[in-house]
């Protein structure tokens, strides 16, 4: 079995992810396509306090870029350049290169009846609505749930009592997406638009047929190949697999040779390093993460390579928050050095910090100038004006 220690690790990680390349000067879509090439997922989350978590990791990685790029590539399709992206419940809702979807129909047969117990409740009550919804769909084209909504209002005025509503007709819309009959054509804003399928994915991507089993195996090599080294849990974990999926997928791999075990010094489990994972002698550049990045969002792999405790506090009531809203960690040179609390108050083009903290060890000039920098820079990037500090944190009066 391979050695390594725990710093070759956190490289060989960091590698794998993209970071400690050298920025292109004007980013491209090439570019931006490049990025998810390597994390194979961008995850997609409601929270807009600073910017859509699916395009931060793209800024992370390659600095500022016009984000009209991902949208172009996620949700417009022509022939000059055809869709790259599409929507679906990998690591959580996450855009996917187009190629992958099949790999995730096994996933949409487990799905077919919805993603959680509730939806069969909803179905039982409202019997028709999914053809309904598909009639719709294949009439006018691609449409919001609200669109769908008025449609159906329209087309087939609801008997007296009867259950549907905007909610039911959300949820079968978002049935069917997890089913794999509906896709997301466009977002307006941040609302999906849902149609076929088939007018979506081209048909040579939406006609292979892969069994379970091997597109787990596939799932497991790309989330190898996007971690660089990972232990069965971080590979299981990006693509929110199942044990039961993952630890035979697994030894498949490492039988072919397409996973290399590895003991990491410090590591609490067994590793495996993809056998094309380049370990650099140094990684250097500043960066911040977005909760949702997918080099930290399985935050026990956070906590293993970074000795980084990282908890997001969204969700945690004000008053016991430790260090915000939505906090961003900050990458300097191949670790992580602080975290700062961010807000985007585009009504007054400002970036608001409302709260800078660091690791033990770091609270130093040099950690306050990274992060300095980087502020400014995903202002810039914003389009905000101003860059406020707050006084929460041991870096906000070193800001």
């Amino acid at each position: 079995m391979q050695r390594m220690n725990a710093a070759q690790a956190r490289r060989t990680a960091l590698a794998a992810q993209g970071f400690g390349k050298r920025r292109p000067a004007n980013p491209k879509r090439r570019a931006v396509l490049d990025v998810v090439a390597r994390t194979r997922l961008l995850q997609i989350d409601s929270v807009s306090a600073v910017v859509r978590a699916h395009y931060a990791p793209v800024f992370s990685r390659i600095g500022p870029y016009d984000r009209g790029l991902l949208d172009g590539a996620a949700w417009s399709d022509s022939a000059k350049a055809r869709r790259g992206l599409v929507e679906y419940w990998a690591h959580e809702a996450a855009l996917i290169p187009v190629a992958d979807w099949p790999l995730m129909r096994w996933r949409m047969r487990e799905y077919r009846h919805g993603r959680w117990s509730g939806m069969r409740a909803i179905v039982e009550r409202n019997p028709t609505l999914g053809k309904d919804i598909l009639d719709v769909v294949t009439e006018v084209g691609a449409a919001s749930a609200g669109e769908i909504e008025r449609h159906l209002e329209l087309d087939k005025p609801r008997p007296k009592g009867t259950w549907w509503n905007l909610s039911d007709t959300k949820m079968i819309c978002e049935q069917l997406f997890a089913a794999g009959e509906l896709s997301t054509a466009r977002r307006v804003g941040f609302t999906r638009h849902y149609d076929l399928t088939e007018r979506v994915v081209p048909a040579d991507v939406r006609d292979r047929e892969i069994a379970e089993d091997d597109a787990v195996r596939e799932l497991i090599r790309r989330s190898s190949r996007a971690l660089g080294i990972g232990t069965e849990a971080d590979l299981r974990d990006y693509y929110r697999l199942a044990r039961r999926q993952s630890a035979p997928a697994i030894a498949d791999l490492v039988d072919a040779g397409e996973l290399l075990p590895v003991d990491v010094d410090g590591w609490d489990a067994p590793a495996y390093l993809h056998p094309e994972a380049a370990t650099p002698r140094r990684i250097t550049g500043t960066a911040l993460l977005c909760p949702f990045d997918p080099l930290i969002f399985f935050r026990p792999r956070t906590q293993r390579i970074f000795d980084f405790h990282y908890r997001i506090e969204i969700y945690t009531p004000e008053p016991k928050r430790v260090h915000g809203y939505y906090v961003f960690p900050l990458l300097v040179d191949g670790k992580l050095v602080g975290r700062v609390d961010l807000r985007a108050e585009r009504a007054t083009g400002r970036l608001l910090a409302p709260g800078a903290f660091a690791e033990p060890g770091y609270a130093t000039a040099e950690t306050a100038q990274a992060l300095r920098g980087a502020l400014r820079e995903m202002a810039d990037w914003l389009e905000l004006d101003e860059v406020v500090i707050g006084e929460r944190g041991d870096l906000a009066p070193l800001l």
